[in-house]
């Protein structure tokens, strides 16, 4: 969703707004990925403003350009009918209650004509997650409005709208069920959203992210101690553990990501903990289950310190990660200039 065609799609017109409110936190943590603090943030916004807990794991990973994004105008078209939703969701494995479930949505936000065309909020709260979309559909009196914009339907009052789809789900017998269901049990809709956005934020990502995956805690070894030390940058800590635990493995590798004490150290810039280690006999290029070494991520990030002491330290420069990249190449394409010279 960062790379054409995908971002240029109808149904994501004003989606880079959302994606630049994002980036601060992608900088604060960026050991997670781009899709888990999108995801996560639509979780958390779903829980402010009054709706339910959503089921939510981590571990997505992101794409690094636009060569696996869909074609356009395979989302949600606002403007059609019954017929077009379930084309739509039928295809990534919802049915007709799920559908109506996730049309639910609209009971919050607002659609502006600047950037999808439509506007006007569903509700009369549109900072507040209730079942009033679904009463308002059942209770208000729809027309079409006339307007010099593409076909809605607005209130007597002339303040709310409901788009083509909105009004599919009265017309069609099958969701309409479901919508009558709604309007007359909050507590039954925010259950079955919290389980069916869950799905949606889950679709296509690896077990561990699944919503219902069951997480095993790691265990806390001595090793893990030594290499979350490691991205703190407590050099005393890891002395301890090491005291306590002779013989402890130094190159420890982290399971599933295949990341070691230099890989967290480099990727915090703790260049002080990158020559603790290189004098405790850690390997200076130890290569994470992504193809990178530490000096991959010190590069990366503009770790200055770091890249001196890896390089005075063995490290290997023309690494290349599974994207074909060596460290110079990361340094390049994030605009470390002066790491791209100290690599040169």
């Amino acid at each position: 969703m960062r790379f054409e065609p995908e971002i240029s799609d109808d149904a994501n017109a004003g989606l880079p707004l959302m994606q630049d409110i994002i980036k601060p936190v992608k900088a604060k943590y960026p050991e997670l990925s781009y899709a888990d603090i999108w995801t996560l943030a639509g979780t958390v916004a779903v829980e402010m403003m009054g709706g339910p807990k959503i089921p939510f794991q981590f571990g997505r990973t992101d794409d690094a350009d636009g060569a696996n994004c869909p074609a356009n105008g395979r989302l949600p078209d606002a403007a059609q009918g019954a017929q077009h939703l379930r084309d739509v969701f039928y295809r990534m494995g919802f049915n007709d209650q799920e559908i109506v479930v996730l049309s639910g949505a609209h009971t919050f936000g607002s659609c502006h004509k600047l950037r999808s065309g439509f506007d006007g909020p569903w509700t009369t709260n549109p900072l507040k997650f209730d079942n009033e979309y679904f009463t308002n559909l059942l209770n208000l009196e729809w027309k079409p409005r006339i307007w010099d914009g593409p076909m809605q339907f607005q209130d007597p009052s002339g303040e709310l709208m409901m788009l083509p789809t909105d009004m599919a789900l009265i017309e069609d017998e099958v969701f309409l069920a479901w919508v009558k269901k709604y309007a007359v049990d909050e507590e039954a809709f925010k259950a079955d959203f919290a389980t069916t956005f869950a799905k949606l934020l889950s679709l296509g990502c690896p077990a561990a992210a699944q919503y219902d995956a069951v997480k095993e805690a790691a265990p806390h070894t001595p090793e893990k101690g030594y290499r979350d030390c490691a991205m703190h940058g407590s050099v005393e800590q890891m002395q301890a553990i090491v005291t306590e635990h002779a013989g402890l493995d130094v190159n420890s590798v982290e399971s599933g990501s295949g990341r070691t004490a230099m890989h967290k150290a480099s990727l915090f810039g703790h260049a002080h903990v990158i020559e603790y280690l290189l004098q405790s006999g850690a390997t200076a290029d130890p290569i994470d289950a992504e193809g990178d070494t530490p000096l991959h991520d010190a590069a990366k990030y503009g770790h200055a310190a770091v890249v001196e002491a890896l390089i005075k330290g063995g490290a290997d420069k023309s690494i290349a990660d599974k994207e074909g990249k060596t460290p110079a190449d990361l340094a390049k394409v994030n605009g470390k200039d002066s790491i791209v010279d100290m690599l040169a």
